[in-house]
C-alpha cells in the first residue's frame, strides 16, 4: 500500500548530526534529507561510523549535537542480530512481532523471503541464513515506513539477498525509504553516502563491530 504522504517531502532530516562512541566524537556535520521511496547506502572501511550513526538515527542512543527531523515511530531498525526467539516457530516469531506492531498479517512476510515451508520449525533449529532471513522478514510486519539496517545480508547467500533486495524494492515502490550500511550492490538505484567523509576522528584504538 502507498504511504500517505507526497512523494517529495522528506521523511527523515538530518541537520549537521555529530554522533559519538564512548564518549569519543566519530563523524561530525551529516546532514542529508531522505524522501519516500528512496534509499540511501552507507559506505566507509570499518570503524567509520556506519553503525553508531544508524543507531542514531533510530534514537537508540543521543546525537552529540545536531538535529534529527522525523517520527521516531517511522523507524524499525535491524541490526547484527536477528532479534528471534529460538523457542518459537518461525510463525510464531513473525506473529510476536506483527502484535507488537499491530499490523496482523504474516503471509506476505513468510513468502517474501520463502519460509512457507519453515513456519512450523523452531527458529533454533534454523541455519544461520534462515534465522537471518526470518529476523529480515520481521520488516515487513512492523508497517513502519523507514528501515534501517546494518549489514542486513550478512549470512545470505546469492539467492537470500536477491529475496532481500525484491523485499526492499517492494517497500520502496509502495512509497517506504531505507537507510541501508551495506559493502555489497543490492541491484537498484540508491544514493551512496561515505560517512568516512564526515569522520571526527581518528578512531584506532576502538573495535569497529561497534562503530
Amino acid at each position: 500500500m502507498a504511504w500517505p504522504f507526497l512523494p517529495s517531502d522528506p521523511i527523515l532530516s538530518l541537520r549537521a548530526i555529530a554522533v559519538t562512541r564512548g564518549g569519543v566524537p566519530v563523524l561530525s556535520d551529516v546532514s542529508f534529507d531522505l524522501g519516500a521511496g528512496e534509499a540511501v547506502i552507507l559506505r566507509g572501511p570499518n570503524g567509520s561510523g556506519k553503525t553508531t550513526l544508524l543507531r542514531t538515527i533510530a534514537r537508540l542512543q543521543p546525537p552529540l549535537s545536531g538535529e534529527i527531523l522525523g517520527e521516531v515511530d517511522d523507524i524499525a531498525y535491524a541490526a547484527h542480530a536477528d532479534g528471534i526467539k529460538g523457542a518459537l516457530s518461525v510463525a510464531e516469531n513473525l506473529r510476536f512481532w506483527a502484535d507488537v506492531f499491530g499490523t496482523g498479517a504474516i503471509d506476505a512476510a513468510l513468502s517474501a523471503f520463502d519460509l512457507r515451508g519453515l513456519r512450523d520449525r523452531a527458529a533454533q533449529h534454523l541455519s544461520a541464513g534462515q534465522k537471518r532471513r526470518l529476523g529480515l522478514a520481521r520488516l515487513l510486519v512492523t508497517g513502519r515506513r523507514i528501515w534501517a539496517l546494518d549489514e542486513p545480508t550478512v549470512s545470505l547467500d546469492a539467492a537470500s539477498v536477491a529475496l532481500f533486495a525484491d523485499a526492499l524494492q517492494g517497500h520502496l515502490t509502495a512509497g517506504g525509504a531505507a537507510i541501508i550500511a551495506t559493502h555489497i550492490d543490492l541491484g537498484f538505484d540508491a544514493r551512496v553516502i561515505d560517512v568516512s567523509a564526515f569522520r571526527a576522528v581518528a578512531c584506532d584504538d576502538f573495535d569497529g563491530a561497534f562503530l
